[in-house]
């Protein structure tokens, strides 16, 4: 896909890179460094004005006075990775889950766990769709595309 449009948001937790389909629709949102993350590409256009919502909702985010996006989002991935991240958006602000209850939400088996979790790490709209939330069994961190010290800021604004 070419001619993207994106914005560039400075945060908290570093420079946000937000893509949207021509509709206006989030399709991404990564942070640099981010396992997986997008880059701006030759091709993209800069389109801030189809980011304002977005940016005054995570803005509100980063105050500590918006607990629920309201984002029209996109994200195209396989009907399980989509399942998943569905079930990521019922997972409450301030609260934790874990791999294995993200599982048995979807209705998969515990042998799925591990897929789960895959589909959790290629979740292309970091913070907007919190798998920051999603942490071990044993109430461990475990990964973050957008690192471990993200994930843990991200959780201490949500009072974790």
């Amino acid at each position: 896909m070419t001619n993207i449009p994106y914005a560039q948001l400075d945060s908290p937790v570093g420079q946000l890179l937000l893509t949207a389909d021509e509709s206006g629709s989030l399709t991404s949102l990564s942070v640099p460094g981010q396992k997986g993350g997008r880059t701006v590409q030759p091709d993209w256009h800069p389109a801030p004005e189809l980011f304002r919502d977005a940016r005054e909702q995570l803005a509100a985010y980063f105050a500590g006075e918006l607990k629920e996006f309201e984002l029209e989002l996109k994200a195209s991935g396989t009907a399980f990775r989509e399942q998943v991240w569905d079930a990521l958006d019922s997972v409450p602000y301030g609260a934790t889950t874990t791999y294995g209850e993200i599982a048995a939400r979807i209705g998969a088996s515990r042998a799925a766990v591990r897929a789960v979790g895959g589909a959790i790490g290629a979740n292309p709209l970091l913070i907007v769709r919190p798998c920051h939330r999603v942490i071990g069994a044993d109430g461990s961190l475990t990964g973050y595309a957008g690192g471990l010290e993200r994930k843990l800021q991200l959780l201490r604004l949500e009072g974790q």
